[in-house]
């Protein structure tokens, strides 16, 4: 039996070239649904937001959006049908994954495996930094953080004491607790993609947890034909855990940490029902909007997707205004 870490075991399950779970054809939707899939809502609030970068930034002559970890392009497609025409001539739309190029991509839209260098724009990480492969760790009898290894059909064992860097992040960010994801992959993946910028906005939104609420026995799961299932690292699954989004963050940057419901109503995404009166003078209006407020309910639902938390930080540039009046903002030390 081969034993391995977690993180090259997720690696290699993920992203192998030859039956990785993510160069599949059917892609990730396949298996979930993510706010991307849930409504075309959500897509407009990404293009208001890229509207309001454009606006903060002055209006420059190329105007990047990156969608990081952009699975099949589903929201570069959806923003590339909203764009607006004071938009529409400017932008560059950069879709960014380790899958291959889907056929029939617009050739409007660029694709690649890393995102462009010296971008100005809007960076976007849906649901990327889940999936971003990491360790896991577990104190042994003396209280020892130790690497957890896990064999192909998801066995586990303990192995090794925690490397330096890693016992320090431990130590930092996550103190307490039976199984400890180790995020320092993640927080060094983010401050690249960040670092790209030349200037812009960048927002990580995902499953996520903060320090002070961070699950003692992890959340490393699979998904499967859009359903839970054991984690076992052998390409015939997801393979996710949710984000230490707060130690992502990265310093010297303004940052705010928030969740996805709060952002989307700045972004004028809103589950109110229509006015009842609109039912009689309107009936076709008033159902549509009736539909369109339930898939932004789903959206802002603070115990679904609403819950998901935005991690946004400008790189040399305002604050865009619609999240500016947002609590929390602050501005990391260096």
């Amino acid at each position: 039996m081969t034993w391995m870490r977690w993180r090259p075991a997720i690696e290699h399950a993920l992203y192998r070239p030859d039956g990785g779970f993510y160069r599949r054809p059917e892609g990730p939707a396949g298996h979930f649904r993510t706010s991307v899939h849930a409504s075309p809502r959500f897509a407009a609030a990404v293009t208001r937001l890229l509207a309001g970068v454009d606006a903060a930034l002055g209006r420059p002559a190329r105007l990047h959006f990156v969608d990081l970890g952009a699975g099949r392009g589903e929201l570069t497609l959806a923003v590339r049908s909203l764009l607006p025409d004071a938009l529409r001539d400017r932008v560059v739309l950069h879709a960014v994954d380790l899958a291959d190029r889907p056929a029939g991509l617009p050739a409007d839209v660029a694709w690649s495996a890393e995102p462009p260098a010296g971008a100005e724009g809007l960076l976007f990480a849906n649901e990327w930094l889940d999936n971003v492969p990491l360790d896991l760790a577990e104190p042994d009898a003396d209280g020892v953080p130790r690497y957890v290894e896990v064999a192909p059909d998801g066995t586990e064992r303990p192995g090794a004491p925690l490397d330096g860097a890693d016992a320090r992040w431990a130590a930092r960010w996550w103190p307490d607790g039976e199984r400890i994801e180790l995020g320092g992959p993640r927080d060094a993946a983010w401050a690249a993609a960040v670092g790209g910028l030349a200037r812009g906005l960048a927002v990580a939104a995902d499953y996520a947890h903060t320090r002070g609420t961070r699950p003692p026995f992890g959340t490393l799961t699979g998904f499967r034909n859009g359903r839970e299932c054991a984690p076992v690292p052998d390409g015939s699954c997801d393979l996710t855990a949710h984000v230490a989004l707060d130690a992502a963050a990265v310093p010297g940057h303004p940052a705010l940490l928030t969740t996805q419901r709060e952002a989307l109503r700045a972004l004028g995404v809103s589950g109110a029902r229509p006015p009842l009166a609109l039912a009689a003078t309107d009936p076709a209006a008033y159902l549509r909007a009736l539909a369109g407020a339930g898939e932004a309910a789903e959206l802002t639902d603070p115990a679904g997707l609403g819950a998901f938390h935005w991690l946004v930080q400008p790189v040399r540039m305002p604050v865009p205004d619609d999240l500016a009046a947002l609590p929390g903002w602050q501005t990391l030390p260096s």
